[in-house]
């Protein structure tokens, strides 16, 4: 049908004149005519396949269709489920807490013990500081793996005149990156 009121169209205009060769409008015209079926029998094809599609998306949604009925009565069996297995999941929580408790009290009576031990044996912290060191020096920045001791000996200074010059309480207890007046270093 459409070709037909096409090509109709197409004849009444060449008939008012507007052809210049009738051999050449008509082959222009068949091909006109070609492309708009093929373009026609594309455009079928297509919306047979979106109506397929259509009918395969209906029976989907039929199928899954659900109640509010069956909702509701899925929704509380979740919740008693729940409840039942929050009880029983708290109950095995507070056990596995207690038990975890009672690990860490002993491993913290252990550790509290041995640093009582560690505090009888360990020498006495020194608190005054002398300053008969000599006021000339250098910095230092602690190096890892550096003791009071090494430090003094690469920079030929003695050790008590570093604690003294930088009132190091606690010889054993220098830190990386530490910098550290070196007092008569060479």
């Amino acid at each position: 049908m459409w070709k037909s009121l096409f090509v109709g169209g197409l004849f009444a205009a060449t008939a008012w004149g507007q052809v210049q060769n009738p051999q050449v409008e008509l082959a222009n015209l068949r091909e006109d005519v070609r492309g708009l079926t093929q373009r026609v029998e594309s455009l079928m094809l297509r919306l047979e396949q979106l109506e397929r599609e259509n009918a395969e998306l209906r029976q989907k949604a039929d199928k899954s269709y659900v109640t509010p009925a069956q909702l509701n009565e899925a929704i509380a069996e979740a919740k008693s489920a729940a409840n039942k297995s929050s009880d029983a999941a708290k109950k095995d929580a507070l056990q596995q807490m207690t038990v975890q408790l009672e690990k860490v009290a002993k491993q913290t009576n252990a550790a509290l013990e041995a640093i009582a031990k560690g505090q009888a044996t360990r020498p006495t912290v020194q608190t005054t500081f002398k300053e008969d060191y000599p006021k000339e020096g250098v910095a230092y920045t602690v190096q890892k793996g550096d003791t009071l001791a090494d430090i003094a000996k690469k920079t030929g200074a003695k050790t008590q005149d570093i604690i003294n010059a930088n009132k190091i309480s606690d010889p054993s207890r220098i830190n990386v990156g530490q910098t550290l007046f070196i007092p008569g270093a060479k």
